[in-house]
């Protein structure tokens, strides 16, 4: 394989980030946000898209999304020390909040839901049936539910959507992910980092 080709591939919008400026930096930072994407993808199938956060007391939520501001800092413009130092806080942070809403005795995601989020900040919960949707948690989310029927009529009411899949054999259908109620999209960007205390 071409290094060249499968580095530019690889980078996303931040390669300029000085933890970029090597394959050998590039790898390093890589694994320390793999772990981190391993735990948030844990935390999500656990308790449902973008929903920890909610069902914590004020005082954590802040102190997470104060973590994800410095953890996206890092990522983004940091150095590799800083990359992994914030993306191990950020697992920290994440731990911390699924054990007090476990300790808070909060209900986790029902394995007959399947969350994904939507690109404007929804999130879409696919049951079987009705039956299985009234299993479906909101708190304070804004959700989406669709039963395996109406998932169903939606592909025969998008039949180009259809043949696209079935001509082109892999063919994926793709979209940009958001937080639902995310306080750091009201943050234009994390070029400054914040000025008090560091949370976890």
């Amino acid at each position: 394989m071409n290094t060249a080709k499968s580095k530019s591939k690889a980078l996303p919008e931040f390669q300029t980030a000085p933890w970029h400026s090597t394959n050998g930096l590039y790898i390093a930072g890589r694994a320390e946000v793999d772990d981190l994407d391993a735990v948030a993808v844990e935390m999500e199938a656990k308790w449902g898209c973008d929903r920890l956060r909610l069902l914590v007391p004020v005082e954590l939520r802040v102190k997470f999304d104060r973590q994800r501001y410095l953890t996206n800092h890092a990522i983004w413009h940091g150095e590799l020390d800083d990359v992994r130092r914030e993306c191990r806080r950020m697992i920290t942070a994440w731990r911390a909040l699924d054990r007090v809403a476990t300790e808070a005795g909060a209900h986790t995601r029902p394995p007959e839901v399947w969350e994904v989020a939507l690109s404007d900040g929804a999130v879409a919960a696919i049951v079987r049936d009705n039956h299985a949707a009234r299993s479906v948690l909101a708190d304070g989310r804004h959700v989406h539910v669709y039963t395996l029927d109406e998932i169903g009529r939606l592909i025969s009411g998008f039949p180009a959507l259809a043949k696209i899949k079935e001509t082109f054999r892999g063919a994926a259908v793709t979209g940009v992910r958001t937080q639902v109620d995310d306080p750091l999209h009201a943050i234009h960007d994390s070029k400054e980092a914040l000025d008090d205390a560091i949370p976890f």
